[in-house]
């Protein structure tokens, strides 16, 4: 695969490489695409171009649903999980629909291809018991006690909280449950949405008591390495899955964090749309999952508690 980025011109385009190439270069910039998953765009598109190569078939205009229903065979065969298999459908969709509204293919190719239907396993979340372990664990280092207090206060996914600069924290003069003296965070959504999320007494204390620690350093994130550089996403989920280690939690990782927040906040009575608005769900559906949820945990203690 060429690794040159040069705009190629639309009349240009005539191979599925050279598709997957101004792809890169102007359908995936226009659509403000997170790095991650424009890494995935491409290694999806990859590799429908290379089982099409095994069957000599390169060009665009040789490409139909028949072929694209057969590299969904393949993917089966190859004992793809459903949820790769669909995303990697969805992936090929986007890319024919962007090849499709730019006149380079007649017909969008892909418009009739079926991904498999999602599957919604039920999301793992800390009980109560383990979170606070979790924050026992993480206590004496006020970094990453405020990287888990973040994550657990205001449910934000990885990638938000790893964009975050001190600029977009903003904590009141006097921290407590007063509801007037709350804190904010500004994050960056999916598709480059920018949001503002109230901080409880409780992510507010933990981010001044980094704050207050926290090296001069040149980079503006904030969070940052003893090498006084931005942490990664990597070093980020490094730093939670030794701490579930630790902490001797089983069967979790980062994202169980932001499925902790909205299933205990259902549990609690917080509002579906409060609930929504926090964690950037794009539809209430996926927030009332949660509430389904804490209302079967309910009905379960309940049952086991009967006095």
């Amino acid at each position: 695969m060429s690794t040159d980025n040069t705009l190629i011109k639309n009349s240009d385009v005539k191979t599925l490489e050279e598709g997957l190439r101004l792809f890169e270069t102007l359908g995936m910039p226009a659509r403000d695409l997170a790095p991650r998953t424009r890494k995935e765009y491409k290694n999806d598109i990859e590799d429908l171009r290379n089982f099409l190569t095994r069957w000599r078939v390169d060009r665009l205009d040789q490409i139909g649903l028949s072929q694209l229903e057969s590299y969904q065979a393949e993917m089966d065969n190859r004992g793809y999980k459903s949820s790769t298999r669909r995303r990697k459908t969805l992936a090929i969709k986007v890319f024919f629909k962007f090849l499709y509204r730019q006149k380079i293919t007649q017909i969008d190719i892909a418009s009739q291809l079926i991904p498999p239907a999602a599957t919604r396993d039920e999301p793992r979340w800390l009980s109560k018991e383990e979170y606070e372990r979790l924050l026992r664990a993480c206590s004496h280092n006020p970094r990453d006690a405020a990287i888990i207090e973040l994550f657990l206060q205001t449910g934000m996914r990885l990638s938000e909280l790893s964009r975050l600069t001190l600029n977009d924290i903003e904590l009141p003069k006097r921290i407590d449950k007063d509801p007037d003296n709350v804190g904010i965070v500004r994050v960056r959504r999916k598709g480059g949405k920018n949001e503002t999320i109230p901080l409880n007494y409780k992510a507010c204390r933990a981010l001044k008591t980094w704050l207050g620690t926290r090296p001069s350093v040149s980079t503006p994130a904030l969070f940052v390495s003893k090498f006084k550089r931005s942490l990664s996403n990597r070093a980020i989920q490094y730093v939670i899955e030794n701490y579930l280690k630790e902490a001797k939690i089983v069967g979790a990782s980062v994202h169980t964090l932001r499925d902790t927040t909205a299933t205990h906040h259902a549990m609690r009575g917080t509002d579906a749309k409060t609930i929504q608005e926090t964690l950037g769900h794009a539809s209430l559906k996926t927030t009332e999952l949660y509430i389904s949820m804490a209302k079967n945990t309910q009905r379960k203690a309940l049952q086991d508690n009967a006095l």
